[in-house]
């Protein structure tokens, strides 16, 4: 079976390339999009529209262009992991994880267990919690293959 996996949420570390590699190892037949990682690119990516005064409107405008890409890839895909990290708190991740909900989504949520209490209605809402990329390969291998 063919799967289309969005990765969404933190940026700092190599979980989505650990997620890749393993699903690669398996042989597994799972297509990964993503947001734009790099964060500079992130918060420019509406700049080409027009200089702005105010950082709000910057961001702003820059989050409606990066809106465009998130919307159509977690709403084409078949599943979508939502890693929430330690070190920055990642609004945008519990953004795409309430998006998911609304839309019938199944999502997984990555993180470590002293966040728990935080995210407690976003796990709620998610088809499973994982604490390591290892596991997230484990559901994709059950839920692609067996």
């Amino acid at each position: 079976m063919s799967f289309t996996v969005y990765l969404s949420g933190e940026i700092h570390s190599a979980w989505r390339e650990e997620i890749r590699q393993g699903a690669e190892t398996l042989g597994l037949d799972i297509i990964f999009t993503s947001a734009v990682t790099e964060h500079e690119a992130s918060d420019a990516a509406g700049d080409h529209l027009g200089a702005q005064e105010q950082s709000f409107w910057r961001d702003h405008q820059s989050a409606k262009v990066n809106a465009i890409r998130t919307k159509t890839l977690i709403e084409s895909s078949d599943l979508v992991v939502v890693r929430f990290g330690d070190k920055y708190k990642q609004w945008n991740a519990a953004f795409d994880a309430g998006y998911c909900a609304a839309l019938g989504k199944p999502y997984v949520t990555l993180h470590a267990e002293d966040i728990i209490h935080p995210l407690k209605e976003v796990d709620a809402a998610a088809m499973a919690w994982a604490t390591t990329p290892t596991q997230v390969v484990e559901i994709l291998r059950y839920t692609t293959q067996a």
